[in-house]
């Protein structure tokens, strides 16, 4: 990404989490020892990329919030990180909305999230690509999973549907030691 106007969106749904407590609301459930282990493996990747994001939006959910502590602790440099209550249980139009008013001119931004709203917003700003790229990233975006979407925009408030490239999209158990599914 060498174009001053390329914009990098690394969406990331958050690590495995845990069940042992049928009692706590889904909104507190913690990682369990698979996402504990899978978060980061996946912030290992980010960085061996040169993917290290400027700005980090996290869902307020305890599983979001614990899967950026361990995806972010080997980076040099940790991004500007803001904890958004809108991003749980978010629909589309909601992620859209919060990407173009909190993004900015970010150069690199990380979407910490849940799914069924992560995997919609992969495919909603993925533009035109080859049905084999899209199969992976349609068929099931699982926990701790990250799609790197390129972008050619100023600002991220000039956000589209279908205008970015999809770069990647890398599930943890691709990854050498990498927990299963």
């Amino acid at each position: 990404m060498t174009d001053t106007s390329a914009r990098r969106l690394l969406i990331l749904r958050h690590a495995k989490s845990s069940w042992d407590s049928p009692a706590l609301k889904d909104f507190d459930r913690p990682l369990n020892t698979r996402g504990r282990k899978a978060a980061p493996l996946m912030g290992n990747l980010i960085a061996a990329r040169g993917w290290v994001p400027d700005l980090a939006l996290v869902s307020t959910a305890r599983r979001t919030r614990e899967t950026y502590e361990r995806l972010s602790e080997g980076w040099s440099t940790p991004p500007e990180l803001r904890c958004c209550e809108a991003i749980y249980e978010a629909s589309l139009p909601t992620l859209l909305a919060l990407l173009r008013r909190k993004a900015g001119t970010a150069r690199c931004v990380l979407l910490v999230g849940h799914n069924p709203g992560m995997q919609e917003l992969a495919l909603t700003l993925s533009g035109p690509r080859p049905v084999d790229s899209l199969g992976a990233l349609a068929a099931h975006f699982p926990t701790a999973a990250l799609a790197a979407l390129n972008f050619s925009i100023a600002d991220f408030a000039d956000l589209q549907p279908a205008t970015g490239t999809l770069e990647a999209f890398i599930k943890p158990r691709e990854l050498s030691a990498g927990p299963d599914e």
